[in-house]
């Protein structure tokens, strides 16, 4: 079957059909790669088992992790609104750094209305087959430039009021992850994880028919709150075997001046202060939807390997963010500790070596341009994350030499060299964390004399990054000490 008549098996209409193609891309069509995206929604690099994680059960993810190179610090650059999913959808779709990414979304950047393309579109000018299902949430129609979408999402599933301030210890508990009345992701009927799986089996099993080379974008909604998930998977998390954090603490400190108060969407899932019991509840319930979305990409890995198509597909797993869920006194991923910016990111797929954890290092968002590279697509010059393609094949030790984080104007980071150093400007605190000895971000050594020289060069690196990264807040005004 050739492209032609596999659209209009897929059922698109005559524009889709008339979209151009290269006579070279037209020809290469046997030699250029699959390339499977899937994307999960406020999935913590913690969230798989593989990674050291022996809590949560992820059989599926864990089999990417065996059969493919996972990179253990991936990180989102952060976001300019409370919803950290748009800015790193944004990023992710254009290719450019946060806040440059934040004009395209206002509208100020209008290079993308006059023919400038986005993720999908450069790979579809490549000769590729492209399709979308699950959530999209970035301010482009997802049906115009892909060839095929089903079952396109907004932002997060319907709350109810029932699913915050919960669970009060003592209380009886209104809410019920695997009871349907509460809508969120059983609106429809069927489990929001369970449709997209549906989806993606069936565009596999119609591109097992086709010669030409596919781009699926499977973007979860999962595991972000409601977390619902059917009762079997909650059972498999009982209270007494979930652990509360660490650095677990009632309250942060500062989290009104951190925009991270009672008034924070994510924050009031669960009440104030914390407590161990509350935690719990909400990582069971976290854990669960994770498992319940673990099986359905499972379910996608056997479909590609039934359709033929697994030995020349590259396949790329990730989420847009982390999430706190009882670190730090916190909830949300409105926030620039490692639990909230860093993400599992793993890519298996041909001549990539198996069961290799790569430590340096990355964004997220440079998967955008390594399936550039794979596609055989120039990578233009709007796009500014790096392909992970020379790391993988061990041609290079490093893509950047620091990693940048702004959230808002509350917070801004840098880490390089195992250091990270943490700024919240609205009250000018200095934090700086030795991540290789205190990963969890327990002891500030900010105020020790000895660590003076270092912070003033993490400052220094992080005013460069706002340059690259197109940061107008003034830090050296409000941090000339550190100058």
């Amino acid at each position: 079957m050739d492209r032609r008549d596999f659209l209009k098996a897929l059922g698109l209409g005559a524009a889709a059909l008339a979209l151009p193609r290269t006579l070279a891309a037209a020809q290469s069509d046997a030699k250029r790669p699959n390339i499977l995206f899937i994307f999960a929604d406020d999935q913590t690099f913690e969230g798989v088992r593989a990674l050291g994680n022996d809590e949560v059960h992820t059989p599926n993810l864990d089999r990417l992790v065996r059969n493919g190179v996972a990179f253990t610090h991936a990180y989102n650059q952060g976001s300019w609104t409370g919803a950290v999913c748009v800015a790193s959808r944004t990023m992710l779709n254009t290719g450019m750094f946060l806040w440059h990414a934040q004009r395209v979304d206002k509208g100020a950047d209008t290079r993308f209305k006059q023919g400038g393309k986005l993720w999908s579109q450069l790979i579809d000018s490549a000769g590729y087959d492209t399709y979308m299902t699950g959530k999209w949430h970035v301010k482009a129609d997802a049906a115009s430039i892909f060839d095929l979408t089903t079952n396109i999402r907004g932002g997060m599933p319907k709350q109810t009021k029932a699913g915050y301030n919960r669970p009060i210890e003592g209380q009886p508990d209104p809410w019920k992850p695997w009871d349907k009345k509460f809508g969120g992701f059983w609106e429809g009927g069927k489990h929001w994880s369970e449709v997209l799986g549906d989806d993606a089996v069936g565009f596999l099993d119609q591109a097992s028919k086709s010669d030409s080379p596919f781009y699926m974008y499977l973007a979860f909604n999962a595991p972000h709150d409601p977390r619902q998930s059917p009762k079997e998977y909650v059972d498999k998390y009982p209270l007494d075997k979930v652990k509360v954090p660490e650095n677990f603490v009632p309250e942060h400190p500062d989290k009104d001046a951190i925009a991270c108060g009672k008034r924070q969407r994510d924050e009031s899932l669960a009440p104030f202060p914390r407590t161990p019991y509350a935690v719990k509840v909400n990582r069971q319930e976290y854990y669960a939807i994770i498992t319940h979305m673990d099986t359905q990409v499972g379910r996608i890995l056997d479909a590609l390997e039934k359709s033929g198509k697994a030995d020349n597909t590259y396949i790329f797993f990730s989420a847009d963010h982390g999430l706190a869920v009882g670190h730090h006194g916190l909830m949300g991923k409105q926030n620039l500790y490692d639990h909230s910016v860093r993400v599992p990111l793993m890519v298996v797929g041909p001549g990539i070596r198996k069961d290799k954890k790569i430590d340096t290092p990355v964004y997220l968002q440079d998967i955008m341009p390594s399936t550039l590279q794979l596609a055989g697509v120039e990578k233009p010059d709007h796009v500014q994350f790096k392909s992970l393609m020379p790391l993988i094949e061990g041609k290079a030790k490093e893509s950047y030499d620091a990693i940048y984080g702004g959230y808002l104007t509350v917070a801004r980071m840098v880490t390089q060299a195992g250091y990270k150093l943490l700024l919240f400007p609205k009250i000018k605190k200095v934090f700086l964390f030795n991540l290789k000895k205190d990963p969890l971000e327990m002891e500030n050594l900010a105020d020790n004399p000895k660590y003076r020289r270092r912070i003033k060069k993490l400052f220094a690196k992080l005013i460069d990054l706002q340059k690259q990264t197109g940061d107008q807040l003034d830090l050296k005004s409000i941090y000339p000490d550190l100058l």
